[in-house]
């Protein structure tokens, strides 16, 4: 999420009653959770396992809760519970705003794009011109919606992301952090009936132009579709991947999280992706492996049974 405008770290520090170390006279522009984060952002970490790579990430500003040695150039705002003070951050500049109407006064809505009987569009909503908005689809604050977008009946899209601060040492284990990311659909996109699109943690969800998807379809946080996509129905895709220009992925597909799926890949129908994958090439299976091979497999476990009674025959 980006500031409506850069603030000093020192006001920062005073908001989240942090102690501050290092380039004290620093602007901070705005905050991000680890996979995503950018020069200027502000990051936070509560656990040791994870300090070397929030420490060394591209974030300038680092919410902590050790004191410890702090690299050149950037800050440590020191709390007792760094995800508490994520959440500060987060409420403060993405703060709970009722809604009183069906579509908010602070919608912007382009030329000639049709609004159907039962849609709700959220506070601070972009839609460009030309758009088909079918019956009962939820848009959801901050979303940003191309021209010639086509959004079928049931559809969400900015839906809170599935992301949990966790520790096994409390009563309640998974602690929901506030989503203040947005999605952002280029023109010319199409999403069909039943979809959720999760909005980013604290970045965006992207779904690049000319993308098609098909009915109950599944979009995590903070993934990244490239342009030209096609996603058949029952997709699922976790939080923070990556798809190239081009990708395909036939019904049924599960993929994983923090993966990339190069330009131009094609998954068969039920795969399962678990890793990255390499541009141009088909793949099929659960772990999802290259389809010639896999197929070749799925040929020698049928033949298992005959070979198994030719072995026999031969004792």
């Amino acid at each position: 999420m980006k500031f409506p405008a850069p603030v000093s770290v020192q006001w920062i520090a005073s908001l989240i009653g942090a102690e501050l170390i290092g380039n004290t006279e620093g602007i901070a522009t705005g905050i991000n959770e680890i996979h995503k984060v950018e020069p200027g952002d502000l990051v936070f970490v509560d656990h040791p396992k994870y300090y070397d790579k929030c420490l060394h990430s591209a974030a300038t500003f680092i919410i902590i809760n050790q004191k410890t040695d702090c690299p050149e150039g950037k800050a440590l705002l020191i709390v007792d519970k760094p995800f508490e003070a994520y959440q500060t951050i987060v409420r403060h500049f993405r703060p709970f705003k009722p809604a009183f109407k069906p579509v908010s006064d602070s919608a912007s809505i382009g030329e000639g794009t049709y609004i159907a009987p039962g849609v709700y569009i959220g506070h601070e909503v972009s839609i460009g011109k030309n758009c088909f908005i079918a019956p009962n689809v939820t848009i959801l604050d901050h979303c940003v919606i191309g021209d010639n977008v086509i959004i079928q009946a049931g559809t969400v899209i900015g839906s809170d992301a599935f992301y949990y601060n966790t520790k096994k040492d409390r009563e309640v284990w998974y602690k929901k952090m506030e989503s203040c990311g947005r999605v952002v659909i280029e023109s010319d996109v199409e999403i069909g009936a039943g979809c959720t699109i999760d909005r980013g943690v604290s970045h965006d969800t992207h779904i690049g132009r000319g993308s098609k998807l098909d009915n109950m379809v599944h979009i995590g946080h903070d993934t990244v579709l490239g342009a030209n996509c096609l996603l058949a129905a029952q997709v699922g895709i976790a939080g923070a991947t990556t798809l190239g220009n081009g990708v395909i992925l036939w019904g049924q597909v599960g993929v994983s999280k923090t993966l990339t799926i190069e330009d131009n890949v094609v998954v068969l129908a039920q795969s399962g992706v678990g890793g990255t994958l390499e541009r141009g090439k088909i793949y099929f299976g659960s772990p999802a492996e290259e389809a010639g091979i896999k197929k070749r497999e799925l040929v020698w476990v049928k033949r298992i049974p005959e070979i198994w009674e030719k072995i026999k025959s031969l004792k």
